[in-house]
């Protein structure tokens, strides 16, 4: 049978009629379909923007933040995020900021709509802050990419006015710096009173090193900066940090080197990531370590307290593949047990001495807590000079607030300074 009239008595059959029809349909649909697939893939690449931000990232608070006043006025699926305040007048406030929740939400920002996914995996842990790993995902027609810049730039505005005029405090969570309670109005510089112009030499000595790192690159001399505050408990060295950071402007760091889990390698990293303006203390320094002078028996002694190595400590500070633009402070109630090595010129360029009151600071201290009673405090600082034993600022301060309306009574009563 020739093939025109196979194909003409084929088409007559009914049945192949129907069958051929079906198939003609399902295969348009497939067709259909694998096309449009294909095109909204062609189109996404080149017509649309996504941009992933991990919980990892620094900017990822600061987005969650700036779509708490943007997403969540245009979503009603929300999670809530319960944070406190504290004000200058020390009340602490309770805040509920909702925060749009895992899911999809859209969101009109520079006359341009943004698709924004949250996801969050349930069986995946962020292993440094213990929380479930999570992910936004903007999406914006487009192939401007300045629209990501803005956001992200307005979100981190914002987060910086929210903080101003506060000393943020860190410590070492992992591998990163979380940040540790509420943010704390700044200290004055003047709160914190040393003997006279130690205060003064270590401020000025800061910021003659902030503004000049090109004579350090001129040079070819490391762009950071260690000091070391010593003396008794008590006398303000931690007190004095932290005022002065306030006076910068910038954060602080904690960081415990007697920390359980706390490794060389950890260490390097964490001082390498340090947040930018922000002061790394490590705070007695001779509880971490004692020198390599001292007898095995008192080595022995502090065996075990940390992971960290002294050789590994000496690196972090001025080895090799130390860090640079930053400033380290380290404070110890007793310099002699420090080794050589780690308070030499390098590792330490500025050492002070935060020792016990004199009378200038006495004179000061009294004045401070109560302004113009030059008198009450003559007689003060004559009778606490005639106690005979040493005194710290702050037994001087614990002897003013029992006496906070009562200058005179402060003054007579001089002779109780100290006692156990």
């Amino acid at each position: 049978m020739p093939f025109p009239s196979l194909i003409s008595s084929l088409s007559d059959n009914p049945y192949f009629g129907a069958g051929f029809g079906l198939f003609g349909v399902g295969a348009g649909a497939a067709l259909l379909r694998k096309g449009s697939q294909v095109g909204m893939i062609l189109f996404r690449r080149h017509y649309m923007m996504t941009l992933e931000v991990p919980c990892r990232d620094k900017s990822y608070q600061w987005l969650l933040q700036w779509m708490t006043n943007k997403a969540a006025k245009q979503t009603q699926h929300l999670s809530v995020e319960t944070t406190y305040k504290q004000h200058d007048s020390g009340k602490v406030t309770t805040n509920y900021d909702f925060i749009p929740s895992v899911g999809v939400h859209f969101l009109w920002y520079n006359s341009t709509w943004i698709r924004v996914e949250r996801n969050r995996e349930q069986h995946t842990l962020d292993l440094h802050m213990g929380v479930p790993w999570e992910t936004v995902t903007l999406t914006a027609l487009g192939r401007n990419k300045q629209i990501y810049f803005d956001m992200l730039e307005e979100a981190r505005q914002m987060a910086l006015r929210e903080n101003q005029g506060k000393t943020l405090m860190y410590t070492a969570a992992g591998s990163e710096w979380r940040q540790f309670g509420h943010p704390r109005r700044r200290r004055p510089i003047d709160s914190v009173v040393l003997d006279e112009n130690v205060a003064e030499r270590i401020l000025a000595d800061v910021n003659e090193f902030r503004h000049n790192p090109a004579w350090y690159q001129d040079r070819g001399i490391p762009y950071r900066r260690g000091y070391l505050l010593h003396g008794p408990p008590g006398c303000g060295k931690s007190s004095f940090i932290t005022a002065l950071a306030g006076e910068l402007g910038f954060s602080i760091c904690v960081l415990n080197l007697s920390e359980r889990g706390l490794s060389d390698d950890r260490l390097h990293h964490l001082l390498a990531v340090a947040p930018t303006e922000s002061i790394v203390l490590l705070e007695d320094v001779d509880a971490a370590f004692v020198s390599r002078e001292d007898t095995a028996q008192t080595r022995a002694a502090y065996e075990g307290l940390s992971r960290v190595t002294f050789s590994g400590l000496l690196n972090c500070l001025d080895g090799v593949a130390s860090t640079e633009a930053r400033i380290v402070f380290m404070t110890t109630n007793y310099l002699d047990r420090l080794d050589p090595a780690l308070i030499r010129p390098g590792r330490v360029d500025v050492k002070e001495h935060v020792g016990h009151v004199t009378p200038h600071q006495l004179r000061r201290l009294f004045l401070r807590f109560y302004p113009g009673e030059t008198a009450s405090a003559e007689r003060f600082v004559a009778a606490a000079g005639q106690l005979g034993r040493p005194l710290s600022a702050a037994a001087v301060q614990g002897h003013f607030m029992l006496h906070k309306m009562d200058p005179e009574r402060a003054a007579l009563s001089a002779d109780r300074l100290g006692a156990s």
